[in-house]
Parts: structure tokens; C-alpha cells; sequence
């Protein structure tokens, strides 16, 4: 078993990829699972990393506010700057246009902090960036839009507070009450974790996928592209800052990933919102859901492969 296991977070990136590509193909077979099913695989993901997490490493991110600090500066000034650049340098449809600003607008998903664990980074500083960037995100999200776009949104405070929670927050604490609890249990589980996390990423891909197949097949090639760049760009910044500035190679892959891998799943919830008049404001959302799943899967391998090199 534990090879097999071993087999499955090996090749993750090609699991996600068929996952993905047979989604595409046969998109009926999943669209009938709903889309919040997505949370509860996220929280119980999140549960297995807080069985792997000390209390030691919470009380490094808050008494080294100048890693937050890094990481939420690159976070809200990388990805913005980057989705006005692209819409820009391609001249992209003001709709498409509008949803790749939302995407850049929006905090970290929750989806990074497992590709983080994956390959190997400060995961401890991952999710204080994701809490962080979402309890920000209320007032940046909103004004680096209109700053960027020049339309004016409402963001439902209590409801992101309410999604960072349940997803991440309490499922985590109860991770490390478990581990505190049951140690035996906890070192046995350990073992399987990180497959497990690589199945619940490659079914999280191919139910967005589903979900949104006839939108990625109509968005045309020319916003996948743009999407594309944006991931990989923020990827590369996210990971040079962190090399400027000195920072550990943990911690360089927690804000790489951190800064590449947005929710955007609430910038497509945001676009259906509140732009109707623009209903091609979604697509960029649904594309980045895929692609950041699939580039941060082929990142995580990439970490892991060097790790082994060195």
C-alpha cells in the first residue's frame, strides 16, 4: 500500500492532467456531484496537513511578521498588476478582460496551501498568508478592481470569513488536537497522506472541469493563454522576491505558490454576482480554477524531484 501511495504522489501532475482531460471529454459523468463537495475534500485535506504541523510552526509565522508581511505585499501587487498587464498586452475582450482582474484581485485560494505541503514548503506560513490575504481581501479585492478595472463590486464579508473557517481553520486545529491526542495514529496516517492529497486535487480539478466545460470549450485559446501567463508569472515573481530577499527555500516555495495559486473560485462566484451585463467575466475564473491545479500539481513534482537531486 504504501507503495502504491508512493506511486500516486509521484505522478501526481499526470493523474491531475487525465483527470482533467477525461472531465473534459465526458463532463456528464461528474456534473451531477455538487460543487460545495469541493470544501469538504479541501477541509479534510486541510485536517490531514494540521496532523503534520506543530504549534511551533504557527508561533514562527506570527513572531516573524516580516514573512507576512512579504508575502501579503507580493500577493496583492504581483497578481493585480499582472492580470491589467496581460489584458493590456493582448487587447482581450473587456468582459474576458474584466474576469482576469477579478482573478489577480482575489487572496490566495486554499487549494495552494495543499500544493505547498506537496512540495515541500513552509506550509505553517502558507496558511497565514491565505488567512491574512482573506481577511484583507474585503477591502483589496474590492478597490484594486475598481483601480484596475474601474468597476465598482461588493464582496460578502462574512461569508469569505465564514469560507476560511470551515475550510482551513478549524479543520487544522483539529488536526493538531488529533495529534496531540493520538501520536501512534497520527505517525501511521502521515505515511498516506500525501497521496491522498494528490487524488483529492486531481477529483477537485475534474469536477471544475465538469462543471464548467462548456465554458473553457467557448473561451477560446487566446484567454487560456492569458491565464496561463498569469499562474506561471506569478509562480516565477513569487519565487524570485523570496530569493531577493533572502528568504529560506521553504519559505520561497510557500510565497511562489502562494502568490501563483488564486481563489478563483470566489472570482468567478463574484464575476455571477455582480456583473451580470458581462457574463464572459466568469470564464477567466473557471480556466485559472483548472490550470492552477494542474501547474501547481507539475510545481509540487518539480520540488519534490529536486529535493531528490540535492
Amino acid at each position: 500500500m504504501k507503495k502504491l501511495c508512493h506511486y500516486i504522489s509521484k505522478y501526481m501532475a499526470l493523474l491531475v492532467l487525465a483527470g482533467a482531460l477525461l472531465s473534459l471529454a465526458f463532463p456528464q459523468v461528474l456534473q451531477p456531484i455538487p460543487m460545495k463537495t469541493i470544501n469538504y475534500m479541501l477541509g479534510v485535506i486541510m485536517f490531514g496537513m494540521g496532523l503534520t504541523l506543530n504549534l511551533h510552526d504557527f508561533k514562527i509565522v506570527f513572531t516573524r511578521p516580516k514573512d507576512m508581511l512579504i508575502g501579503c505585499l507580493a500577493q496583492f501587487t504581483i497578481m493585480p498588476l499582472l492580470a491589467w498587464a496581460l489584458t493590456k498586452i493582448f487587447q482581450i475582450d473587456e468582459a474576458l478582460a474584466l474576469g482576469v482582474v477579478l482573478v489577480g484581485c482575489c487572496p490566495g485560494g486554499t487549494a495552494s496551501n495543499v500544493i505547498t505541503y506537496l512540495a515541500k514548503g513552509d506550509v505553517a506560513l502558507s496558511v497565514g498568508m491565505t488567512g491574512v490575504s482573506t481577511l484583507l481581501a474585503p477591502l483589496l479585492t474590492p478597490l484594486l478592481t475598481w483601480a484596475l478595472a474601474g468597476k465598482s463590486i461588493d464582496v460578502d464579508v462574512a461569508g469569505m470569513l465564514l469560507s476560511i473557517l470551515l475550510v482551513v481553520i478549524i479543520p487544522i486545529v483539529s488536526g493538531l488536537i488529533i495529534k496531540s491526542l493520538l501520536p501512534k495514529f497520527t505517525e501511521k496516517a502521515i505515511d498516506y497522506l500525501p497521496a491522498f492529497s494528490s487524488l483529492a486535487i486531481a477529483f477537485t480539478v475534474s469536477l471544475v472541469i465538469s462543471a464548467n466545460a462548456s465554458k473553457l470549450l467557448t473561451g477560446g485559446f487566446l484567454i487560456i493563454l492569458v491565464v496561463m501567463l498569469h499562474n506561471l508569472f506569478g509562480l516565477i515573481l513569487g519565487y524570485f522576491i523570496g530569493k531577493l530577499l533572502g528568504l529560506t527555500e521553504p519559505k520561497k516555495r510557500a510565497i511562489s505558490i502562494e502568490v501563483g495559486m488564486q481563489n478563483s473560485g470566489l472570482a468567478t462566484s463574484l464575476a455571477v454576482m455582480h456583473f451580470a451585463a458581462y457574463p464572459m467575466a466568469t470564464i477567466p475564473g473557471a480556466i485559472f480554477s483548472v490550470w492552477h491545479n494542474i501547474s501547481g500539481a507539475i510545481v509540487a513534482w518539480l520540488y519534490t524531484k529536486k529535493d531528490k537531486q540535492d
